[in-house]
């Protein structure tokens, strides 16, 4: 009776939470010809089953925009659905960072574990979370949350996880198999930062131990192949003494089956790890971007002319060139300087200059989060933002 009750058991290991699972099996070995220990048991699987589905439940009601995504829906659906490890090749404006996380959900995903979906840069992060929350029609920090330095707006009943690149490493320190997150986004990865980096040489090894867990990768240049090639041979972790492995054959193990020695979770290490080489093809989606027509005007340089009154100059160029094509409204400007202290001598300079219907708006990493948000709020006029490189993917 015992083991009938054992193989139920373990069949049900693939519904429970996947912060649970690798714990459970390893009681559920602990417990095995011990009937009392398997009936208590039997009820922690089922409380985390139901959690599982209590989530499921929570799932919200999607709708699309019109963006280039999703014309790729259905193909972007079937290669996540059916790979572990997908790369989208996506121009800038195509929708990816915000509509990948809703497709995630639309198979499922988010339930079992979070969707967690880095960002290189914290307002960023911010911005991401606070745009799907609201195209889910939730309050941001309930079924959407982000976490960035300093600020932790997730709850337990998050569905996706907005987070810096910076701070899915910290918390591999604490949880080495990400066992809070069903599904990873690492979005802006032609970046190559050294967390990207990092993450990405971190999940290669990761993903053999986490049979579960899905990958989507983002690109927005022509390297997106590099990615894809990157994951396309992988190690399946599987104890030496799977009969599957003995015979010659590819293993296929069931979710949570492998464990280390002490139940603690996926074998690791050289010595535990016995495995095959995998030679996978990894699904690269292109997607296009939304483009718009662009006018590139060149200035001569002056060396004699500080970068406060080059700035003012372009500025006034650019209202004489509306004037002189009857545009009905001034466009805003964003402007990228090189770092903090050119930032305020240009915002100083400029508000002195006294353009009509202006405002101009610093933006860099010190800012406290109100005035980051700032650049988004609604306004009237023009608004020129004065910025560093934290506005690239914002």
């Amino acid at each position: 009776m015992s083991t009938d009750l054992q193989q139920q058991l373990t069949a049900q290991l693939d519904a429970v939470m996947c912060r649970d699972r690798h714990r459970l099996a390893r009681q559920l070995r602990d417990s095995r010809n011990k009937p009392e220990a398997l009936a208590a048991l039997a009820e922690k699987i089922a409380a985390s089953v139901a959690r599982a589905e209590q989530r499921r439940a929570r799932l919200p009601t999607l709708a699309w925009p019109d963006l280039p995504v999703v014309e790729r829906l259905d193909d972007l659906r079937e290669a996540i659905a059916n790979h572990q490890v997908v790369v989208v090749a996506g121009e800038t404006g195509s929708g990816k960072t915000t509509q990948l996380p809703k497709i995630c959900l639309s198979l499922g995903r988010g339930v079992q574990g979070m969707i967690g979906h880095t960002q290189p840069r914290r307002l960023a992060a911010r911005a991401v979370a606070n745009r799907i929350a609201e195209e889910c029609s939730t309050a941001l920090g309930d079924l959407v949350g982000y976490r960035v330095r300093f600020t932790d707006q997730v709850s337990d009943q998050s569905l996706v996880k907005v987070l810096t690149d910076g701070m899915l490493l910290a918390e591999i320190q604490q949880d080495p198999y990400l066992n809070q997150y069903d599904t990873l986004i690492i979005d802006e990865a032609h970046e190559r930062s050294l967390n990207i980096d990092f993450l990405l040489g971190y999940l290669r090894r990761l993903l053999p131990k986490r049979p579960d867990l899905k990958l989507i990768i983002t690109s927005a240049t022509i390297d997106h192949r590099r990615f894809a090639e990157h994951f396309s041979t992988v190690v399946r972790a599987c104890p030496a003494s799977d009969p599957a492995q003995r015979a010659g054959e590819t293993p296929t193990t069931p979710v949570g089956a492998c464990l280390a020695s002490d139940g603690s979770g996926p074998p690791s290490g050289r010595g535990r790890l016995q495995g095959k080489l995998l030679h996978g093809e990894v699904p690269v989606i292109e997607v296009s971007g939304r483009t718009y027509p662009v006018t590139v005007h060149y200035r001569p340089a002056d060396k004699e002319q500080d970068l406060t009154r080059q700035l003012e100059d372009t500025l006034r160029e650019i209202e004489a060139h509306e004037r002189e094509h009857g545009r009905p409204s001034a466009c805003d400007v964003l402007v990228f300087l090189s770092g903090e202290r050119d930032i305020r001598d240009a915002h100083r300079h400029l508000k002195k200059c006294q353009f009509r219907d202006t405002e101009f708006l610093p933006l860099y990493a010190r800012l406290t989060q109100q005035e980051q948000q700032r650049v988004f709020s609604g306004h009237r006029g023009r608004r020129v933002v004065l910025s560093t490189n934290v506005a690239e993917t914002s």
